[in-house]
């Protein structure tokens, strides 16, 4: 049975890599490739909407695809934990969205080894680096890193933050500080830093080319298309034999 798909943010960069994706998967057919100027109607009795825009149209897209009756795969930053509990609650029975802080397999496995960790230390830190062109900050992975962890420490105690009134001590984000870094010459690249006593433990992921999300996006359209409620993270599409959904 045939996939139909729309593709919004089809002439952004993601948009260009998840389109030559779809192309290749004999099951999906494109019927819809929106852009910053094109109506949300253009969507309309597509069976999945893939959504990899900007944080400022996400939330408008996604609503109206879910309004029509559609799945969603979100790839686009932005989406805090106030607002996934917010489109949770409107959700109507049987409808599913997807969201990918990451598609990147390395990525998924570098926020899961951190979140293992954040029981063991107290002090931890993130670094994040992206492309200068980079709209947002902490990036969507950053602020997935730092929720797992802190949800991985509750009962435990906050981690040891001094000084965060200071605003070169980042943003703090469930509690631990966000760095962000947007320069030229980078893809992506994320550092979880973690101390205790007489040691530290640094986790690093480097995206070095984009081909690195292609494995991701597969097994994530996949799974949108039958996915139900809202699912958040590349680590509940594949078995990392870590985690649970």
């Amino acid at each position: 049975m045939t996939t139909h798909v729309a593709l919004a943010g089809a002439r952004g960069k993601m948009g260009r890599l998840f389109d030559a994706i779809l192309a290749e998967m004999d099951d999906v057919e494109v019927v819809a490739r929106l852009g910053r100027d094109s109506s949300l109607s253009e969507m309309d009795g597509a069976d999945l909407v893939v959504d990899v825009t900007h944080p400022d149209a996400s939330q408008r897209i996604v609503e109206h695809a879910t309004r029509t009756g559609a799945h969603v795969l979100i790839g686009t930053s932005g989406w805090s934990e106030s607002r996934i509990t917010s489109l949770r609650s409107s959700l109507s029975d049987g409808a599913g969205v997807l969201i990918i802080p990451n598609f990147s397999l390395g990525s998924v496995l570098g926020t899961t080894f951190a979140a293992l960790a954040a029981t063991f230390y107290s002090s931890i830190e993130i670094i994040e680096s992206h492309r200068a062109t980079k709209a947002d900050s902490p990036s969507g992975t950053a602020v997935r890193t730092a929720e797992l962890m802190a949800a991985a420490r509750e009962g435990l105690g906050p981690v040891e933050a001094p000084h965060t009134e200071q605003r070169a001590r980042g943003q703090e984000v469930a509690g631990i500080p966000v760095h962000s870094l947007r320069r030229h010459g980078v893809v992506a690249r994320q550092e979880v830093l973690l101390g205790g006593a007489g040691e530290t433990l640094s986790i690093v992921h480097d995206t070095i080319d984009s081909s690195a999300y292609e494995r991701g996006i597969r097994l994530s359209i996949d799974a949108a298309r039958n996915v139900t409620g809202v699912v958040v993270g590349l680590e509940n599409v594949i078995d990392l034999g870590l985690t649970s959904s």
